[in-house]
């Protein structure tokens, strides 16, 4: 199901500030994932200029939340937005979190690739590593397409594929304790790879509830920390 974002007031200002907080979360969501995208780059393809670029972005996207998180609070108090635009506003602060949280990670896969770049680690470290990447990115990618369109059929299939992110850190978990256990000396570097794969599986939980705040803001139904099952039986009651 796609809706329209909002109603239109009788205060032409107030739908503009709306808007604008939409559009903001969006561009805030374009960085976050360019973010990503250039951490994954610098810890397969062993460049260490992506990696240095995420770390020099990173205070961007800590700025962008401060100054949402604002612009919220203001409409909050001046307002006092009932019904479907709270449901909205209380959506994007819990957006720009997750967004800042996923911003967190992508950098600390950044530092994790310089590191790993100067320890020159083999690259079958990378294998499981990139496609969870992959699985994480698109995940993150299409959430913020929900978000945009406010999707909640797209949203329910994003968090459906959260559970995929589990199983392949898990797989890639196992793959790396039994490199170390054939050669202590792979160690410490192994180490480093199991936190980067956390991380991944970290973003993957970030895309999730970002979806979740979709689902909340269309249907007005909280659906955290249940099952996609339940997800899907509680936006079918809500169209009846």
């Amino acid at each position: 199901m796609t809706t329209s974002v909002g109603t239109q007031h009788i205060s032409k200002q107030f739908d503009n500030e709306l808007e604008n907080i939409r559009e903001r979360v969006l561009a805030m969501g374009g960085l976050v994932e360019q973010q990503l995208i250039n951490a994954l780059r610098a810890l397969t393809e062993f460049e260490v200029e992506f990696a240095q670029l995420v770390v020099r972005n990173e205070p961007q996207v800590n700025a962008l939340e401060v100054s949402i998180d604002e612009d919220c609070t203001k409409i909050l108090a001046r307002r006092q937005p009932a019904a479907g635009d709270l449901r909205l506003v209380m959506a994007v602060i819990k957006t720009i979190t997750d967004l800042e949280r996923i911003g967190d990670e992508s950098e600390k896969i950044a530092k994790m690739a310089i590191e790993l770049i100067e320890k020159q680690g083999p690259k079958s470290y990378y294998v499981g590593i990139s496609a969870l990447g992959n699985h994480a990115r698109k995940m993150v990618h299409d959430a913020l397409d929900a978000f945009a369109r406010m999707d909640t059929q797209a949203a329910l299939k994003v968090a459906s594929d959260e559970p995929r992110s589990d199983e392949m850190y898990v797989a890639i978990l196992r793959q790396l304790i039994t490199y170390m256990m054939e050669d202590p000396r792979n160690i410490s570097g192994t180490i480093d790879v199991v936190w980067t794969a956390r991380a991944l599986e970290r973003i993957a939980d970030h895309a999730r509830n970002i979806c979740e705040y979709v689902i909340y803001f269309v249907e007005g139904k909280d659906v955290r920390h249940i099952s996609i099952e339940q997800m899907e039986k509680e936006i079918s009651e809500s169209k009846k």
